[in-house]
């Protein structure tokens, strides 16, 4: 008994390291079940009809790719089968390249075009003060798209004056842009709200689903992966379940392991 709880942890991360390489390269399915958080988004979309506007706020930098850009693709992917237009823009200046990498290869598959279909009117500082001048004129807000287009002139953003049009708003937060549009945009402008968000963030967001002030929330790589799921469009999220689930399990199983051999050479000494 001594012998295991002395265990060299060099053997822990190797058997991790095992398990990690095999839940990658062997391709197997976990069930992956919707929450309801997940599938208030979801149902949002669905309820939405053609022709609604949605925007979507890449706010985040590559530090957070991993697991907010599944969620991106995902959700495009559910906006654009259902013919729905999109707007794209952002409060961080690491963004535009992932928004628009995500916006034009989704939107690719769907034969969708560029100011018709959907637009990306970029990165521009203000947060707070951007949102209001959103809320009261969008024009004024992003007078040129991300690629120096009039949006005056783009048919996609025709009927949308100010945030007040805008039929469902997605937030993909690293930070605190998600308590932002809620506290200057929401709450103002009246317009509906769903957010995305890393893992360490998802327990701080679950007031604003009780409040009804979020339709629903993706957290983590598991929101991705619940919400690639819904939509039918299984990629990078659920690969990356894969792994993190298998290595939790086995992190379960050791210190159920750990702590049964400590009671059992307690009761040997004691004996």
């Amino acid at each position: 008994m001594e012998r295991f709880l002395r265990i060299d942890r060099r053997i822990i991360f190797a058997i991790i390291t095992v398990a990690v390489i095999v839940s990658l390269v062997l391709r197997f399915e976990l069930p992956i079940p919707a929450s309801e958080q997940v599938q208030g988004i979801y149902e949002k979309i669905e309820s939405l009809p053609k022709d609604s506007h949605v925007m979507i706020a890449f706010d985040y930098d590559p530090a957070s790719k991993e697991e907010l850009q599944p969620m991106a693709v995902a959700f495009l992917h559910h906006c654009f089968s259902r013919d729905l237009k999109v707007i794209g823009m952002t409060h961080y200046p690491g963004a535009p390249g992932l928004a628009e990498q995500a916006m034009t290869s989704v939107a690719n598959q769907y034969q969708k075009k560029y100011g018709d279909d959907y637009a990306f009117l970029g990165y521009k500082p203000g947060s707070a003060s951007l949102i209001i001048n959103m809320g009261e004129n969008l024009y004024s807000a992003f007078p040129k798209d991300f690629y120096g287009n009039d949006t005056t002139t783009m048919p996609v953003l025709q009927g949308v004056d100010s945030l007040r049009e805008i039929n469902y708003l997605f937030d993909l937060a690293a930070g605190t842009t998600i308590e932002t549009w809620i506290a200057f945009g929401k709450e103002k402008y009246k317009f509906e709200l769903g957010a995305g968000c890393t893992a360490v963030m998802g327990p701080d967001m679950y007031p604003f689903l009780q409040s009804k002030q979020l339709t629903g929330l993706l957290g983590g790589l598991k929101g991705a992966a619940e919400y690639e799921a819904l939509v039918n469009k299984k990629a990078n999220a659920v690969s990356g379940m894969r792994p993190q689930s298998v290595v939790h399990v086995i992190i379960i199983i050791f210190v159920i392991f750990g702590n049964v051999i400590y009671f059992i050479s307690k009761r040997s000494v004691h004996a």
